[in-house]
């Protein structure tokens, strides 16, 4: 079964039958639900933003969705091939009701999905999610007569004020992106990353650019998540054509990875350790980031005399903690930078235009800056359940046994040590607990995920 429903929407692989695949009939139930959630606020008629990535399935499921919402009575604002952050900053631009991003993030190709967002073009909570999840397993909706259908409009020019949002920003320094006269790399996955990321990178000044899977086909040329295995090409590229830098986006653009002038990785952890820095010297303040980033934020936050804290993991609840305790910069470790200045969402177009202006400024190399941070490795473990394994006592039993160190129950349970961290979750995907953790050399991250995995008392045989 490849349908998955969760808070942030509803993913699935196209084709196939309905309940179990991503097919039109779940796309009218799930679009059609979401219509009556955002109707809950007593908006008859909403205005409903809809963008979308540029998957081989997204025309089709654009289409179902448009009509869905029309014969719900929505007025549909549809913004075309765009980026999950432009979508979301359509919403509050366009002063919609709400939105939908068509995009199944870094999932292969056979996947779509439908990313709902309310009217701060934010994603809807866990609880708003459950609601809508309930109503569409019921099929409680009613399309509207003929005289109530909704109108369609296309509205163009998204992506061209997303950018020009990024230029205004006070910390994006145009002038000194232009005088480094850098050369780029772009690996945008065949996606709308293809479209924003050029064209921003010649607004900031950047005219030599060389790019790599640009074309926004949906025939993505390697597996789309923005891992080092999938990155082999970009790295070679840039190590041979002699760039300062590459960048890499996935196919909605809101998850964002630098490659270094030597053509290794800079690290997708890393990507909103530097942009933070670069926020922090400009800008005191709080940063947060998920349980399962690098220690290196809080290392760097704290340099600066500054509050560090830590969320559950997802993006909606790194946004909760963020506006809790007014950060000026957060994000996740898979490359995601959130930067209230401009909205609160992942967005690689504001992280990428953050991190030229810091190379620029400060006149260093993609490797130098990378040395500059505190160097920490992670480790991605599993351990595999079995139905008679009660994983709540699991969890349980080891935030007892590490009572000692620092514990966190927020999110499964993460224990912090002097040098390093350990985090265990049960997946929402997977009959899995995953177990990440960090320390400072690959061997110390191993060996604190080897005190998870020894501990027979609690794991039995498993």
């Amino acid at each position: 079964m490849t349908l998955i429903k969760s808070i942030s929407g509803i993913r699935g692989t196209i084709g196939g039958v309905p309940g179990d695949n991503l097919t039109p009939i779940d796309m009218v139930k799930f679009t059609a639900a979401f219509v009556k959630f955002v109707q809950r606020g007593g908006i008859e008629r909403p205005r409903i933003v809809v963008g979308r990535d540029a998957r081989m399935s997204g025309f089709l499921v654009n289409q179902v969705v448009c009509g869905t919402l029309q014969a719900m009575g929505a007025d549909v604002l549809d913004i075309g091939l765009s980026t999950t952050p432009t979508t979301e900053i359509a919403v509050t631009g366009l002063k919609a009701d709400a939105g939908i991003i068509l995009t199944a993030s870094h999932n292969p190709a056979q996947w779509n999905a439908l990313k709902l967002l309310n009217n701060r073009g934010e994603f809807i909570s866990a609880a708003e999610g459950a609601w809508l999840l309930d109503v569409a397993a019921r099929d409680e909706f009613e399309f509207v007569p003929i005289e109530k259908i909704g109108s369609y409009e296309q509205v163009d020019g998204w992506i061209d004020k997303h950018i020009q949002l990024v230029l205004d920003l006070p910390l994006v320094n145009r002038e000194a992106i232009k005088a480094a006269h850098f050369k780029v790399a772009v690996d945008a996955v065949n996606s709308t990353g293809g479209i924003a990321i050029p064209k921003m990178l010649r607004a900031l000044g950047v005219d030599d650019i060389l790019e790599l899977n640009c074309e926004p086909t949906g025939k993505f040329a390697h597996t789309p998540e923005p891992l080092a295995q999938n990155l082999t090409d970009i790295c070679r590229y840039v190590r041979e054509q002699g760039c300062d830098f590459g960048v890499v986006v996935d196919p909605d653009v809101d998850r964002l990875v630098f490659v270094k002038e030597d053509g290794e990785l800079f690290g997708e952890e890393y990507t909103l350790v530097s942009v933070a820095d670069f926020v922090l010297r400009h800008t005191p303040g709080a940063t947060v980031s998920n349980l399962s980033s690098t220690r290196a934020l809080r290392d760097i936050t704290l340099s600066y005399g500054q509050e560090y804290q830590a969320a559950a993991v997802g993006e909606v609840n790194v946004v909760e903690k963020m506006k809790e305790i007014g950060a000026v910069i957060g994000g996740e470790g898979n490359g995601g930078v959130i930067y209230p200045a401009i909205h609160y969402g992942r967005d690689a177009l504001v992280g990428t235009a953050l991190f030229l202006t810091q190379l620029a400024e400060r006149q260093i190399k993609c490797s130098e800056l990378k040395k500059a941070y505190p160097a920490y490795y992670m480790s991605k473990n599993k351990i595999q359940l079995t139905p008679d394994m009660d994983v709540d006592g699991i969890l349980a039993q080891f935030a007892a046994k590490f009572k000692d160190e620092k514990v966190t129950t927020i999110d499964g349970v993460k224990i912090d040590f002097q040098d390093g961290w350990v985090h265990l979750r049960k997946s929402n995907t997977e009959p899995i607990i995953r177990i990440y953790s960090e320390g400072k050399s690959p061997a110390e991250a191993e060996r604190f995920a080897q005190l998870i995995l020894s501990c027979d008392d609690i794991l039995g045989h498993h």
